[in-house]
């Protein structure tokens, strides 16, 4: 690093440790944190934020992203479920507006590089590519969400808690009696607050429910839905079809507005495809052997990948799958190193 490098800060311990790290290493750093639109009125704000960051005689900036963040982020969050997918935001958020408008602010800021509380690992390989890497913390491992970045955002990129664990944070921040904000971990969706998913989908999301089919996987109807967008592939609960044995979501026709059901036996799939995938280092041109992860709390397994065009590829898991969901990220591994990630297609 040779300039000043920005923290993308929150007010979560995270954030805070993750600045007095990079403050060590005798470079000038300052704070930048960013408005979403979608903060609760009662959160912390700006002046919040910079006070839990005066231990450390950091400033911080703060800028307004609530326009890019609605159409960037919920906007998509939104056209996602109306087409019966089930987004992942996070998997945007990081390339779109912290390693993309907000990173650029940053360096209007005079900033080289932006660090962030992720637990992950980037580093360049003898080519001078950019790599990125598990978090050493298993628990805490977030490389699955930032495996959409490009090569110039990884090379602007900081992870100053990827060979660090929770408890190791924690522990420092006692040390040197940080003060975050709020004590509470951040939830993957961060703009959803006390109202559920399918409400926010309709006050914020524009989602104008309709009712429509259940179907079981013969096409038989068994019952009805009030909205699309109350459901995920995998889901138990809500379906309110009585039967000798218990239904699962197991697709969601959004074409003819039908909710497909069926046995858990019924949920496990051998193949999926992939579209959009960013390639970390360079887009593979023939069939290799990888470790893919269909969601972040799925322990990536075994599968053969084959390429299909610049950026789409045939998954073709070892052992069948349960839930493997249209709309979310699968990302590839091998080892501890992030090969890309891309968006699991609808069959």
């Amino acid at each position: 690093m040779t300039g000043p490098v920005a923290i993308a800060v929150s007010g979560g311990i995270d954030s805070l440790v993750c600045a007095d790290l990079v403050q060590r290493q005798g470079v000038e750093v300052f704070g930048i944190h960013f408005l979403t639109g979608f903060e609760k009125p009662a959160g912390p704000g700006s002046e919040e934020i910079q006070a839990v960051f005066r231990p450390l005689d950091i400033p911080v900036a703060v800028i307004d992203l609530k326009s890019q963040f609605k159409t960037m982020v919920v906007d998509y969050f939104a056209a996602a479920y109306q087409d019966g997918e089930t987004p992942n935001p996070c998997l945007v958020c990081n390339p779109l507006i912290k390693f993309g408008v907000l990173l650029e602010k940053a360096r209007q800021l005079g900033a080289s590089h932006l660090a962030t509380g992720h637990y992950a690992r980037v580093d360049a390989d003898r080519q001078g590519r950019y790599r990125l890497r598990r978090g050493i913390d298993e628990s805490k491992d977030q490389s699955y969400f930032l495996s959409r970045l490009t090569q110039d955002q990884l090379a602007r990129a900081c992870f100053p808690l990827g060979t660090w664990t929770k408890d190791r944070v924690r522990a420092l921040a006692a040390e040197k009696g940080l003060q975050p904000v709020s004590r509470k971990e951040s939830q993957d969706v961060c703009f959803i607050k006390d109202v559920t998913y399918a409400d926010f989908l309709i006050q914020a999301g524009g989602v104008r429910p309709q009712a429509g089919d259940i179907v079981d996987t013969a096409g038989h109807r068994i019952g009805t839905h009030h909205g699309l967008h109350r459901y995920t592939v995998g889901q138990r609960r809500g379906i309110n079809c009585p039967a000798s044995q218990a239904w699962y979501v197991v697709r969601i026709d959004a074409r003819q507005n039908r909710l497909v059901v069926g046995t858990r036996d019924e949920l496990a799939t051998n193949s999926c495809r992939v579209r959009d995938i960013n390639w970390i280092a360079r887009a593979p041109e023939e069939a290799f052997r990888a470790h893919v992860r269909i969601r972040y709390r799925h322990r990536a397994v075994a599968a053969a990948v084959s390429p299909d065009g610049r950026d789409g590829a045939v998954v073709r898991f070892d052992q069948p799958q349960a839930a493997v969901t249209p709309g979310q990220g699968a990302v590839f591994y091998r080892g501890d190193e992030v090969l890309g990630g891309g968006w699991i297609a609808a069959e």
